[in-house]
């Protein structure tokens, strides 16, 4: 069956697989200019796009009924859309595609394994502390919380689950084998961007790219002026903003989501960019930085035996 499928449509020879806010931005735009490797610009998010921990706002409910996206391997009309991602790039030696949230959603591994069992993994970690932060100003910037970040901490799980790193890595070793996984540290692509984009290229088998003549800045963040204020505008913006995400897979093209599109579009064009003018975050409450410090070393134990890395030594109060 799988042989049958990947005959009939042109599907990824690799995957970046997350973890969300630690470089996998950067690294999809400097993997696209290379010739030989064609990568679709959005994130897909098909193999855990029915996953309600991953996606809630992808799921929905209609007169009592559940609404989600049908992904399993059976499923032609599914398989069709992921496919086409993938159209444009029929004469690329490489296709691949980024979706941040493969590497802690629980369903993705072994649907990935089921329709792509050679495909080539690729994860970035990064300080696990900072990464939660991270996370949380950029769902702040796209309207998507509209509390402090230590109520955030409990009220939106995936800030936590995204800097869960080690027993997502070693599920991902138990079902591809560690050849087929490479895990990097953005701290490594600070320090080195020749050898971290000579190790990627390495992996996914492409050609060798000169970072000196690579464009590896992507797009320059702001943050709110006045959090407080971005807040209470996000009260708004929320709500146009979790209508959006029900229709991912763009199958749905009644008119209230014409509607639900072109309000998404304005306010994050003309309403919500008001706010945004900081170059900087205000800094982490101490209290919360050793509560996490402490916390996500717990969580991810053994990462650094798995790694065969000391990552004490880069991050920053790590004991795991």
């Amino acid at each position: 069956m799988t042989e049958e499928i990947r005959a009939l449509r042109r599907l990824p020879d690799f995957i970046i697989g997350g973890a969300p806010k630690c470089g996998t931005t950067s690294l999809h735009f400097i993997l696209g200019q290379n010739p030989e490797i064609g990568i679709p610009d959005n994130e897909i998010h098909y193999f855990d796009a029915d996953d309600p921990i991953t996606h809630p706002d992808f799921l929905d409910v209609r007169g009592g009924d559940l609404k989600w996206f049908d992904v399993r391997l059976g499923n032609e009309e599914s398989l069709d859309w992921y496919a086409s991602r993938f159209s444009e790039f029929g004469g690329k030696l490489l296709v691949g595609e980024d979706s941040t949230t493969y590497l802690f959603s629980a369903v993705a591994a072994r649907r990935i394994k089921s329709l792509l069992p050679d495909v080539r993994l690729i994860f970035l970690l990064r300080d696990p502390v900072k990464r939660a932060y991270s996370q949380y100003w950029h769902l702040i910037r796209s309207a998507r919380l509209s509390c402090s970040f230590e109520q955030a901490l409990s009220q939106h799980s995936s800030i936590i689950l995204g800097s869960t790193y080690a027993p997502h890595v070693a599920n991902y070793f138990n079902v591809f084998g560690r050849e087929n996984v490479h895990v990097a540290v953005f701290e490594d692509f600070l320090s080195d961007k020749q050898a971290f984009i000579n190790r990627i290229t390495g992996h996914i088998g492409a050609s060798e790219m000169d970072a000196g003549k690579l464009k590896t800045w992507f797009n320059r963040t702001y943050y709110p002026t006045m959090p407080g204020c971005q807040q209470w505008l996000n009260r708004i913006g929320g709500r146009i903003v979790a209508g959006r995400y029900r229709n991912h897979m763009g199958h749905e093209t009644r008119l209230t989501e014409k509607i639900r599109h072109k309000l998404h579009y304005h306010w994050f064009r003309r309403v919500n960019p008001v706010l945004l003018k900081a170059e900087r975050p205000p800094a982490m409450q101490s209290g919360t930085a050793a509560y996490l410090a402490h916390h996500l070393s717990d969580r991810n134990a053994g990462l650094s035996d798995l790694l065969n890395r000391d990552l004490s030594a880069i991050w920053p109060g790590f004991c795991g």
